[in-house]
């Protein structure tokens, strides 16, 4: 019994101690804040392989890359053109990002080259191309075009050079020439005598360069017996133009500083029927009572100017600008070209006027009768 009691005794003992020995012991609290991680130590900077700059392109960056046209069944084509099985006389090399003229078959008669990158025009490209007919060069840069050049082109008959930095106008164009457009180019100077062998030119454009009256002479343009039209637009004339055949139809002389026209300017010209002098400085002062008073002129352009009243005009006069001025009044009976008491039936004496524009000026609406009963196929008026 006493054995059966110890015993007990011995094993609530071993029990006690076992709990005791597998309790986790509590972790302590900190006494002091833990200091912050340590930051690794920096590393030294890894220094790039320096890379040798790449050398400066051949061509101007603002030149993209020349196209090349698809194969041709002709085997004189130039691969930066392109030759049309419908029309082989014709070489069409515009839009081509060109910077030098290709070799010119000899069976051309239509060149076109606009819209390239060309700066100068020299024979080398030309030397068998004495069928070219017509030229087209229009927006490059052309800055010179080689004497020689023309030579070589006896049967020319269109050139058009328009937007490019030419500035003179070219030389030893050929006599059969027809038609030279040479306008937006830079051009300060026409020589003596460039035109001297163009009796064939029926039309000159110089629109928007740089003429002054220096660079007019007085037998500038005596040569073109045929000359139809010419244009001097947009340019610093303070003087009509000397020496303008009296062949021409159309005289364009807008965007000038012109205040003065001589008396009897028009008076040679017997099929002058398009006058423009929009955009000049023409006051009553400068313009004669009838200088316009010619009687093939159909169309009279004089907006933005500084004319005070309407000059006097021909019964054959069909258009009329007079826009932009410092007109305050009307006359009807004054500018009429014939008597207000005319014949009706006579349709003879009826003025032709039929378009007329005065708005921009010191005039207010209704428009004065005897205006209304003098040009009586008057269509539209602006006021």
């Amino acid at each position: 019994m006493k054995a059966s009691a110890r015993l007990l005794s011995a094993l609530t003992l071993f029990l006690l101690l076992g709990a005791v020995f597998t309790q986790k012991p509590r972790a302590k609290k900190p006494t002091k804040a833990p200091g912050s991680p340590r930051k690794p130590p920096a590393r030294p900077p890894v220094r790039k392989p320096t890379v040798p700059p790449l050398p400066e392109p051949k061509e101007p960056t603002d030149f993209p890359p020349p196209l090349l046209g698809p194969p041709s069944i002709f085997p004189d084509c130039p691969r930066e053109c392109f030759c049309s099985p419908s029309y082989p006389n014709a070489l069409n090399c515009e839009n081509r990002n060109i910077r030098v003229i290709p070799v010119i078959p000899s069976r051309t008669h239509y060149l076109y080259l606009q819209n390239n990158y060309i700066s100068e025009i020299t024979e080398e490209p030309f030397l068998n191309a004495s069928d070219v007919r017509w030229i087209n060069l229009a927006n490059n840069r052309i800055h010179r075009i080689d004497k020689q050049v023309f030579e070589k082109l006896p049967a020319l008959l269109y050139l058009y050079a328009q937007r490019n930095q030419l500035n003179e106008v070219p030389s030893g164009l050929p006599a059969t020439l027809e038609q030279l457009r040479l306008g937006r180019n830079r051009i300060t100077r026409i020589p003596t005598g460039v035109f001297s062998k163009l009796g064939n030119l029926t039309l000159l454009d110089l629109y928007h360069n740089q003429l002054s009256d220096s660079d007019l002479g007085k037998n500038t343009f005596k040569d073109l017996k045929s000359l139809v039209q010419l244009n001097l637009a947009h340019n610093t004339l303070k003087k009509m133009p000397a020496g303008v055949p009296n062949s021409l139809v159309q005289l364009f002389l807008d965007r000038n500083r012109i205040d003065d026209i001589p008396k009897a300017y028009f008076d040679s010209f017997s099929h002058l029927a398009f006058v423009r002098l929009n955009y000049n400085q023409l006051s009553d002062k400068g313009v004669p009572k009838n200088v316009f008073n010619v009687s093939s002129l159909l169309d009279l352009q004089l907006s933005h100017n500084q004319l005070a009243s309407i000059p006097l005009f021909s019964g054959h006069l069909e258009h009329l600008h007079l826009n932009h001025n410092s007109i305050e009044s009307i006359n009807g009976t004054q500018i009429c070209p014939y008597s207000l008491q005319a014949d009706l039936s006579d349709m003879s004496k009826v003025p032709k006027l039929r378009y007329l524009r005065l708005d921009g000026n010191h005039l207010n609406p209704p428009i004065p009768l005897d205006v209304i009963m003098c040009f009586r196929l008057l269509h539209s008026i602006v006021i």
